[in-house]
């Protein structure tokens, strides 16, 4: 067996092997740190799913820390050098910033698949420093750069390895060094994708472009993207390459959290049974909380998980009322969804500016106060690498039984959002937070209505995709009601780091109309 007998479980110990051999096929091999020319260029696809806390995230990290030990280059999305076409290659990514922040806190270095797809643009001048960073060039002389700002950039890379980063500590802005991005023209060697329940077709067959050694990393029991047919991209591959994960390594750990995630799998819990389950894990454990009311101070950065679109829209406004929110203005603070760009065809370019910042849609976003110029934000993007940002934004509140979303202000394109108080529970996949807050009336409507998805009810596959988002504390709010604000809305905390300006926002003003 190849993997380490006191780290693995069982089944993870067969999915580490099964792993491994493929990746021996690949040209890399683990067990003798080994790296060789691939023997086949056909694409390789493989899954390993399993429920929350089977252990999938810590297979993955063994084997991110397998390979590379045995010398695979780890690609970030933010830098490759152009030396590198000798070399292997892996790249870990997610979805979403969110997900890939998790990631990333747990010593994965995951980016976004977005981030993978396209590739920054260096300026010639700069690009030289970068290269000197990673080992593949003479420290260079820039006009306009001191010595001791090269010092900077070093000492930032070699605790961080994030080129960005180091080029920002020499005291340059992203839009110095890079002039724009492009769709990857080179492919790479082998892709880890976390949440890849959440993949829907396009963005697999995008992937397989890209990688010929995929490994996608997925819950089953989680919702499938929409108009997938209730179907994940891991549903279609063949038996003998999807390796499930069953044993819950967290529960071991008396997670009560998990505990209520996984009894939903008992087919003959009714609604009624499960809310009582519930009730007596909250009387005894504090991670869990049978509350009476939504607690507002915690949705502007966590926001409530419901199921119907109403019950978002209701949810927001309150919050929005009982922060004495302006119909005609957002106050700092306020949180916000990126639900997509309006740009057009021509603007292209900046399409790529704001996503690879970080604005995709689903992106959770905290406002924290107006631009430089009419209908610009300063935002920052919870979960992003370089989370500072400001760009012309287009705000959309929703209102209760009106058709139509009121905007209090907006640019003539851009990146729109909807509020973030409330987010269905389809849209928080992906997501986690250390306190999550259900409203548990909508599950309720769910079960009444008796709705089915891939044969579960979907209360059950709402109630687990909810309640697993939650890393510290669950809240089941039971009633439609709002508690009121202990303190005003705060963002202090989040502006440790200046507002990078996007490119978008370099343009003159006449491209913007």
């Amino acid at each position: 067996m190849s993997a380490p007998a006191l780290t693995f479980s069982d089944d993870q110990a067969t999915a580490y092997d099964h792993v491994a051999e493929v990746l021996r096929g690949a040209g890399i091999d683990l067990d003798d740190q080994l790296l060789t020319p691939p023997r086949s260029s056909a694409t390789s696809v493989m899954a390993v799913t399993g429920k929350a806390g089977s252990g999938k995230t810590l297979l993955l990290a063994e084997l991110y820390k397998a390979l590379k030990g045995a010398g695979v280059e780890i690609v970030s999305g933010d830098y490759e050098s152009r030396k590198r076409r000798d070399k292997r290659s892996l790249a870990i990514l997610a979805p979403t910033n969110k997900a890939a922040s998790v990631l990333r806190l747990r010593g994965v270095p995951a980016t976004t698949i977005h981030r993978i797809l396209y590739t920054p643009v260096y300026d010639p001048e700069y690009e030289r420093i970068a290269e000197w960073l990673t080992g593949n060039g003479e420290r260079p002389e820039i006009e306009g750069l001191s010595e001791q700002a090269l010092d900077r950039a070093a000492a930032f890379y070699a605790n961080n390895t994030s080129i960005p980063g180091a080029l920002a500590a020499a005291g340059l802005r992203g839009s110095d060094f890079i002039t724009g991005w492009k769709r990857r023209e080179e492919p790479l060697d082998i892709g880890f994708v976390d949440e890849s329940s959440m993949l829907d077709d396009r963005q697999f067959e995008d992937l397989q472009e890209i990688f010929p050694t995929l490994l996608l990393f997925g819950d089953p029991a989680q919702l499938a993207p929409v108009n997938q047919s209730g179907a994940m991209v891991f549903d279609k591959l063949p038996a003998p390459r999807v390796l499930s994960l069953s044993r819950i390594h967290r529960q071991e750990a008396d997670n009560p959290i998990l505990d209520l995630a996984h009894a939903l799998g008992d087919p003959d819990m009714g609604f009624e049974q499960f809310e009582r389950m519930v009730e007596q894990a909250a009387a005894r454990d504090e991670r869990v909380v049978w509350g009476q009311r939504v607690e507002v101070d915690l949705m502007a950065r966590s926001p409530v998980l419901v199921w119907r679109n109403a019950t978002r829209i209701r949810l927001i406004n309150a919050f929005r009322q009982v922060y004495g929110a302006p119909e005609d203005a957002l106050l700092e603070g306020e949180p916000l969804i990126c639900d997509g760009l309006e740009l057009p065809l021509k603007h292209r370019k900046k399409r790529l500016d704001l996503e690879a910042r970080g604005l995709i849609k689903g992106a959770q976003v905290i406002y924290l106060g107006a631009g430089r110029k009419p209908g610009f934000s300063r935002l920052h993007v919870m979960g992003a690498e370089d989370p500072q940002v400001s760009a012309a934004s287009i705000v959309k509140i929703e209102k209760p039984d009106e058709e139509e979303p009121f905007i209090p202000f907006a640019a003539r394109m851009g990146a729109t959002f909807l509020h973030g108080a409330a987010v269905t529970i389809h849209k928080a996949q992906g997501s986690q937070w250390d306190t999550v807050q259900v409203f548990a009336p909508d599950l309720y409507a769910a079960a009444r209505m008796g709705r089915s998805e891939a044969g579960q009810p979907l209360w059950k596959r709402l109630a687990y995709v909810a309640i697993t988002r939650a890393q510290e504390r669950l809240i089941w709010v039971v009633r439609n009601r709002l508690s009121v604000p202990s303190h005003p809305l705060v963002v202090d905390d989040l502006r440790a780091v200046p507002a990078t300006p996007l490119i978008l926002e370099e343009t003159r003003a006449e491209d913007m109309t």
